[in-house]
């Protein structure tokens, strides 16, 4: 006869109560068996000194005897310290595979490049305020004219930008104005 200690089940319906039997494996799970070990309550704050109680005398009999315990009853052998139990998750099965290991890098190496060239954009643009200084300062021939047109033409442009974004907030302000007063 296979010997399994396992968990039969009591209660109401939705107040489960669990009692920790040795039973014959061929039986039903709340069937006849042959002798009860313990009480499981989880419906009891896991800290709750009741919510788990094993006879350790018996169940290490039934155990010596070759009975088989539960995944659950052997939890609760091996929080007892009367059996160790291994653990059964297996830590790499939730790791990446190789390909989105790939993926992975070529990302941060992409973000990394983005940044490197943001970072000389802006160290670009820090120079170039630098470099106009220093054309002001010099002396101003008609090579530097022909130079610097183009460069005029752009801070005309610019402006002029300047100035059409002043007027439409202005405008914007005074019809925010007429709608407050009216």
């Amino acid at each position: 006869m296979a010997i399994a200690l396992r968990l039969s089940r009591g209660g109401a319906k939705k107040r489960p109560y669990y009692r920790i039997v040795a039973a014959d494996s061929r039986r039903a799970r709340d069937g006849k068996y042959l002798e009860q070990i313990g009480t499981y309550n989880p419906l009891l704050a896991k800290d709750d000194e009741k919510r788990v109680q094993l006879n350790e005398d018996r169940a290490k009999y039934w155990l010596g005897v070759g009975a088989q315990p539960s995944d659950r009853v052997a939890r609760f052998l091996d929080a007892a310290g009367i059996r160790e139990r291994e653990a059964r998750n297996n830590p790499n099965k939730a790791k990446p595979g190789e390909k989105a290991n790939e993926r992975a890098e070529e990302k941060a190496e992409k973000a990394t490049a983005a940044e490197e060239a943001k970072k000389a954009a802006e160290e670009e643009a820090k120079a170039k305020p630098a470099e106009e200084e220093a054309k002001a300062e010099e002396p101003a021939t008609d090579e530097a004219k022909t130079d610097d047109a183009p460069a005029e033409d752009a801070k005309a442009e610019d402006a002029k930008a300047e100035d059409a974004k002043a007027e439409d907030s202005a405008a914007e302000e005074t019809k925010a104005d007429e709608k407050a007063e009216g």
